[in-house]
Parts: C-alpha cells; structure tokens; sequence
C-alpha cells in the first residue's frame, strides 16, 4: 500500500471506524496530516422525545440532556484518535458536523488537497447500532479516492 500526505479520516468510534482509524495511521507519512471528521446526524436533533415529554421544560432538560452525552462522547472520541496521531508522529485536526453524513463527507473532501478518504466499510448485518448509507452516494461523488477499511469481524 502506498502511503499518503493528508488523509481524511471519516469515523465516529464505532468498531468499523476504529478499523479505518488504524489503517489511516499506518498509511500517512511520519509528519503527515489526519483531519477527523465526525459527523453527528442531523436525526439526533429530533430527539426530544416529543411524544412523552409533555412540556416545554422537561424537553429542554432532556434536549441539553442529550446534547451534553453526545458532546462528552465526541471529546473521548476526538482525544483518543488525537492521541493516536500524536503517537504515530502525525499532525492532527477535527471537525464536528451536524448534518447529513454523505453530504458532510463530499464537501469536507473539497476543502483541503486531500489524498485519500479513509473510512469503515457499512455495519455487517446483525451488529446493533445505526446502519448508514453515505457509502453508496459518497464513493460516487467524492473527488477524491477512497479505501473502504473491512469491518473487523469480516
């Protein structure tokens, strides 16, 4: 495998992003620069839970409730792929976005002069947690090339 400059990492923690994180290291030059992306889908935005929280306040309080979990989980995440990088000698910035991950990934990718776009492949079939389709749209769209890292279990 040949190596990269400045490597878009695409992950969010999970197994199969923990995989692309490894990969993305072993592949970018000493000196080199990883940009994290981390990309908080917009459906988390929706998630007051309307239908059984029946006023105002208790849906503000479960809202900053749910805001607060989610960017305690986004700072471990960050900090341990920021300490990763720093232990294999690499540069390292993160961007946290709301928004609609393919979207998210295809216009990060056009910001820098990027190399490479390393993420996890698509959650196998029987694994919990949320299944996302940006592969399909973003490996169309990107102008860049992409290594789709297997899920660990694969």
């Amino acid at each position: 495998m040949q190596t990269a400059n400045n490597i878009l990492l695409a992950s969010h923690g999970t197994e199969g992003a923990q995989a692309a994180e490894m990969v993305a290291f072993k592949l970018c030059k000493k000196g080199g620069h990883v940009h994290h992306l981390i990309v908080v889908p917009s459906l988390w935005q929706g998630m007051t839970g309307d239908d059984w929280l029946n006023n105002g306040s208790t849906r503000d309080r479960f809202r900053r409730y749910l805001e607060d979990e989610l960017s305690r989980e986004v700072e471990e995440h960050k900090t341990r792929v920021s300490q990763a990088a720093e232990a294999h000698q690499l540069r390292y910035t993160s961007e946290v976005i709301i928004g609609e991950p393919d979207e998210c990934l295809i216009n990060t990718s056009k910001k820098a002069d990027f190399d490479l776009v390393i993420m996890g492949s698509p959650r196998p079939k029987g694994k919990s947690g949320l299944r996302s389709r940006m592969v399909t749209k973003a490996t169309r769209e990107l102008p860049i090339p992409v290594m789709m890292v297997p899920y660990p279990d694969e």
